[in-house]
């Protein structure tokens, strides 16, 4: 059984930042794809930035040079410092991990989701 668990998030004020932090517990893993979604009320979910392997980041245009997207592979962990917050980066926001993991039997395909960090960026 794949979880993930989520960290971080809160309330900032704009020209703030916040680190949010996304774990995969339950075993052992083979990653494909990391990242974060993030969805602001009456929004579709978009991507924030993933890591496809472990080296092909991917981020979203609105976030380029203020988000940073971050790995720790002995940690199964991923990390999104977020700086230079505007209101508009409001939202909740979704760690999802796609991949493989051991089950002590063979390799099973994963594709899990964050149960979501609220960010509110206000003055």
């Amino acid at each position: 059984q794949v979880q993930l668990v989520e960290s971080g998030g809160g309330l900032v004020r704009p020209g703030g930042s916040l680190r949010l932090s996304c774990a995969a517990v339950g075993g052992n893993f083979m990653f494909r794809l990391r990242g974060w979604y993030r969805q602001a009320p009456g929004k579709q979910r978009e991507l924030v930035a993933t890591v496809f392997d472990r080296s092909t980041f991917n981020y979203a245009d609105s976030v380029k040079g203020r988000f940073t997207l971050s790995r720790d592979d002995a940690r199964n962990t991923v990390y999104l410092q977020m700086d230079s917050l505007r209101v508009e980066d409001t939202a909740a926001y979704y760690c999802n991990f796609k991949g493989k993991f051991w089950n002590g039997r063979g390799w099973i395909e994963f594709d899990e989701w964050g149960p979501g960090s609220q960010v509110t960026v206000s003055s």
